[in-house]
């Protein structure tokens, strides 16, 4: 608790150092196509949306197996790149798992009444086995943004230790819903004790707020993760998610986790994006650099 309570977050130098970021030059021509392959390398295709069908969790998958057109990749020399994971709702976990059996892409379930966090604890905990039972091998957790912002930081670890133990063997991303969580302050503090709570990833948003993953709040939980690391030799992941939907926007965050963490954290085991929307945009990207002209982009759709 001594460590969570000295925790700071200097607003004014986070935010002046966000704001150069997007503005430095960008990486050019064979450089940036082999940078956007990584990018589709890191990102969570997701959908989460009430009107889920199996038929749009299939074609989800097997745009996850098969990302970007088999040709483009034969010219780039990226033949096999899958995306990171596939993100749905509990339901069609097991719709998912089958889609991608013996591809190596896991499937990733929002948990503990997604988005908001607010049903009765014992149903979160048991929707955590649920999914974990129908093959999810990563579980995104949502916190009780309220232990936050009344400053109860042994009820956050003690909810997320409990979390923790019900994953088992399956990952666990901590979403903070930092746009709801009132200063920086609050997100360097609710990252270190999800942290110390046995969280694999720190993750920034539902994508179901109205602000999600800005800049100053991913340098937060970024150097609240160096800070950790440092002190302790745990390795702990970062997924920003929600409002990244751009390639360039894709490159600035490449950029800011290799400037601030190092290459050891450019790999699909400590970086994910939370991202759909984004995957079309790459592709624009990818067949402009091999053809030299920008396709339409309903050429990219998910499905």
């Amino acid at each position: 608790m001594d460590w969570v309570m000295r925790t700071q977050a200097n607003t004014s130098a986070i935010e002046r150092r966000a704001a150069t970021l997007p503005g430095r030059r960008s990486v050019k021509k064979d450089y940036q196509a082999a940078w956007l392959c990584k990018a589709i390398s890191l990102i969570d295709l997701t959908t989460l949306a009430g009107d889920d069908t199996d038929a749009r969790v299939r074609r989800l998958c097997a745009k996850a197996r098969q990302p970007v057109s088999a040709a483009l990749l034969d010219t780039l020399g990226m033949q096999g790149l899958t995306t990171g994971a596939v993100c749905v709702y509990h339901d069609m976990v097991p719709t998912a798992v089958a889609a991608l059996a013996g591809s190596g892409i896991p499937v990733a379930a929002v948990s503990t009444g997604f988005p908001a966090g607010l049903s009765p604890f014992h149903l979160r905990l048991a929707e955590i086995g649920e999914s974990v039972a129908a093959g999810a091998q990563e579980i995104d957790i949502v916190i009780s943004r309220r232990h936050v912002l009344s400053g109860n930081w042994q009820a956050l670890y003690d909810e997320m230790s409990q979390m923790r133990a019900a994953c088992g063997q399956a990952h666990v991303k901590a979403i903070l819903a930092t746009g709801e969580l009132g200063t920086l302050r609050n997100v360097a503090m609710a990252s270190l004790v999800c942290m110390m709570a046995g969280a694999d990833f720190i993750k920034t948003s539902t994508g179901k707020e109205s602000v999600n993953a800005t800049l100053p709040v991913s340098l937060t939980m970024i150097r609240a993760i160096r800070d950790y690391h440092a002190a302790t030799g745990i390795h702990v992941g970062y997924k920003p998610a929600g409002g990244i939907s751009k390639a360039k926007d894709a490159l600035v965050y490449l950029s800011l986790i290799k400037d601030e963490l190092g290459h050891r954290w450019l790999q699909p085991d400590l970086f994910r994006f939370g991202a759909s929307s984004l995957l079309g945009d790459i592709e624009r990207q990818l067949e402009h650099h091999v053809s030299g002209s920008y396709s339409a982009g309903w050429r990219h759709a998910m499905s």
